[in-house]
């Protein structure tokens, strides 16, 4: 049995209306570029993306596969978000020096502080390798000719993937492989990357600047956010990637961004480049409404109980507030994301927009047998499959989010679970560095709160018992139903909160039986295997005929140009600086320092507008100098584009039509929160921070002089 592939993949155009698409910048044809030399791009294609020599893909890094960011100086500053930076910059934050909340500034070299862990990538190259994974996977289809192409696929596409990704390496040393699968498995591709691991933090603005609107105005149009940090690669003294060291320098570009001080008009031609997370826009209807109605659902529900409990403690101690500062940021902003992808879906009808595409498809293939054969049974089965998984699916999101990211004390306990009891093996070295971070940014007594929330919380929201884990029938015989007092008993009884837990379990191995928080973890990921079992046949079945409709719908639209879905790696998107025209409100393309006054007016009311007297006073004055706008007067602090992205892309260049950096991606509008799913050309928006914003704050409040003449020699 051999898997058709849909070949004519390598030969499809890349055009498209010009503000959807994540396209790869290796895959540019002619008609590409014309579309957008037609909108007003200046440069080449082989000046965007080159082996041969310096391109723009050369300035944007893959900031801690996490976040994008570009490099702005001879020097290797990078710049990117301030959400992005958020975890670095509370790590080097303590309630003694608190640079969190007061904002940093290195006015020399020296000054700039490593950020631990912390890394970046650079991309050296793309290439395919689609008939490489193909070819070992017809190799297992021949050797097991009994078997269903879905079974094969899920056993065998992952393990293909590394033992390729092993051989890439080896044979390209100095250099990451990582392989990837494009357009629903029906495409792979190699990307090569050089990773530079001592990063160091040079510049951020105050919490209160960095994160300006908070939840309120998260995902939300106008924004005010000077989203922004600072950092600096540094190496050894060849320029190669090197650990931290004290001897390490600055890592010297030839190629970097130059930065737009001229700004930009309504229209004008927007790129942005990095690094988008996941998309998922080739999933059937059937998979948009378990998205919406049996994954999102646990994610709002959960993680909003589980925000209540921490805000009352970060409140009411600082020291809390900043260790679980990062935390917070991270839940909270994909707990609002999914309240507005479900409105969205709803709003837009993108599930009614999906089966009328799903309609045409059939009446695609109806005609033809050799069709019919392929694709004729694929929608009854994602059908039947959905329907067969859906309570697992929505049994397996309470869980997790309950007793996995929920939960704080199941990731010690089951980290010591798993170590052997050898004091001198590398597994419990290892487990001891890992511990030593997570304690760094841990509190036992607002975990046990939240343990008692999210305890009481599953057993209302999951109904069914045969998806409870074993600690309930703890609860249950042994405390009458009442989590409190069970919650109580673990935390003061076990040896997991804080590091002495390891050496503590090495000398007694008899606490693996007797430890109640050990013996509590030992239950989740047994019952996390049980509800996943349940599901595994559906779930093998959903994959490969998710598969065949993307592959199907390639077919059917050869002469349509289609981009693979996000997966982090490094795309591009363009279209226009624009405004735009929703629920009868008309939203101007850029916000001004007046409009930043008009809501730190209200923060006695609302806490996420507050700001520090001495940049309201900042912006009061007005003195703008060569940041204001040449064409309005004003300062512009964030602006719009139509440009296409998703999570990942935060910190994202965004540039004009010369190459030139304009400003930083970092949000999406609200009407358009469905944008992971479906693509709304008219209302679909991406946020940006205004450069001329961000240097304005080096300069005039952190009068960083050092970075101004390094950023605008």
């Amino acid at each position: 049995m051999k898997r058709i592939v849909f070949c004519a993949l390598c030969a499809i155009s890349l055009l498209s209306r010009a503000d959807e698409g994540m396209w790869m910048l290796n895959n540019i044809d002619q008609k590409t570029a014309q579309a957008m030399k037609s909108l007003g791009l200046k440069l080449k294609p082989d000046q965007l993306y080159s082996t041969e020599h310096a391109s723009l893909k050369d300035c944007v890094v893959d900031f801690g596969d996490f976040c994008s960011g570009v490099v702005v100086s001879p020097d290797g500053l990078v710049f990117t978000n301030h959400h992005c930076g958020y975890g670095a910059i509370q790590k080097l934050s303590t309630p003694d020096d608190d640079i969190l909340t007061n904002g940093f500034v290195a006015h020399s070299r020296k000054e700039e502080r490593p950020a631990e862990g912390l890394f970046v990538k650079f991309l050296v190259r793309t290439e395919e390798c689609t008939s490489r994974i193909m070819q070992a996977l017809n190799k297992v289809y021949e050797a097991h000719p009994d078997a269903s192409s879905a079974e094969l696929d899920k056993q065998c596409l992952d393990s293909i993937m590394g033992a390729a990704e092993k051989e890439f390496t080896k044979a390209n040393p100095g250099l990451d492989c990582m392989v990837k699968a494009y357009y629903e498995n029906n495409a792979f591709y190699v990307s090569y990357y050089k990773v530079y691991r001592d990063i160091r933090l040079v510049f951020t603005a105050t919490e209160t600047m960095g994160k300006f609107g908070g939840d309120t105005d998260n995902w939300m149009w106008p924004r005010q956010t000077c989203d922004f940090s600072v950092f600096r690669i540094y190496a050894d003294q060849n320029g190669e990637p090197a650990d931290y060291n004290a001897e390490n320098v600055p890592l010297h570009l030839k190629n970097y961004a130059r930065i737009a001080m001229d700004g930009y008009k309504n229209g004008d031609f927007c790129m942005t480049i990095g690094y988008p997370g996941s998309t998922s826009r080739y999933l059937s209807s059937w998979g948009i409404d378990e998205r919406v109605n049996a994954r999102n659902i646990s994610t709002i529900q959960v993680r909003g109980k589980k925000q209540e409990v921490w805000k009352r403690f970060m409140d009411a101690d600082r020291a809390v507030g900043i260790k679980y500062a990062s935390k917070w940021a991270s839940s909270s902003n994909y707990w609002k994301n999914s309240i507005g992808m479900n409105k969205a879906i709803a709003d837009l009808g993108v599930i009614a927009q999906k089966q009328q595409l799903e309609d045409k498809i059939r009446q695609w293939y109806g005609d033809r047998k050799d069709l019919s054969d392929r694709f004729g049974r694929m929608f009854g089965r994602l059908k039947d499959a959905y329907g067969k998984r859906r309570n697992d699916v929505y049994a397996m999101g309470f869980f997790r989010e309950t007793f996995v990211r929920g939960i704080e004390l199941y990731r010690v306990a089951h980290m010591l679970n798993s170590m052997p009891q050898d004091a001198d093996s590398t597994e419990a070295a290892l487990v001891r560095t890992r511990m030593e971070a997570f304690f760094k940014d841990y509190d036992a007594k607002l975990d046990e709160a939240t343990m008692v929330a999210l305890l009481r919380n599953y057993r209302e929201q999951v109904k069914e018992r045969r998806y409870w884990p074993e600690c309930y029938n703890v609860i249950d015989s042994l405390y009458g139903g009442d989590e409190a007092a069970y919650a109580h008993d673990v935390f003061s009884k076990t040896i997991c909160t804080d590091l002495s837990a390891v050496d503590k379990l090495l000398t007694d191995s008899t606490l693996r039986d007797t430890d109640p928080a050990l013996l509590y973890a030992d239950g989740i990921p047994v019952k996390m295997q049980e509800i996943a079992g349940g599901s595994r046949d559906a779930s093998t079945t959903i994959d490969y005929n998710e598969h065949l409709l993307t592959q199907a719908l390639l077919e059917m639209d050869q002469e349509t140009p289609h981009y693979s879905d996000a997966n982090f790696t490094m795309r591009l998107s363009y279209g226009n600086i624009q405004d735009y025209t929703a629920g009868g409100t008309h939203h101007q393309y850029y916000t001004n320092a007046q409009s930043l006054l008009d809501k730190a007016a209200k923060q006695s009311e609302i806490e996420d507008y507050k700001l520090e007297d001495d940049i309201v006073g900042l912006m009061k004055k007005g003195d703008w100098g060569r940041y204001a706008d040449k064409k309005t007067g004003e300062m512009h602090l964030c602006f719009l584009s139509d440009n296409d992205i998703t999570g990942g892309n935060s910190g994202s260049p965004m540039f004009n039509g010369r190459g030139e950096l304009l400003g930083l991606a970092f949000d999406g509008n609200w009407e358009a929160m469905s944008g992971d799913i479906s693509f709304d050309d008219n209302l679909q928006r991406c946020i940006g921070v205004d450069v001329r914003y961000m240097l304005f704050v080096i300069d005039k409040w952190g009068k960083a002089e050092n970075l101004i003449k390094e950023l605008i020699p």
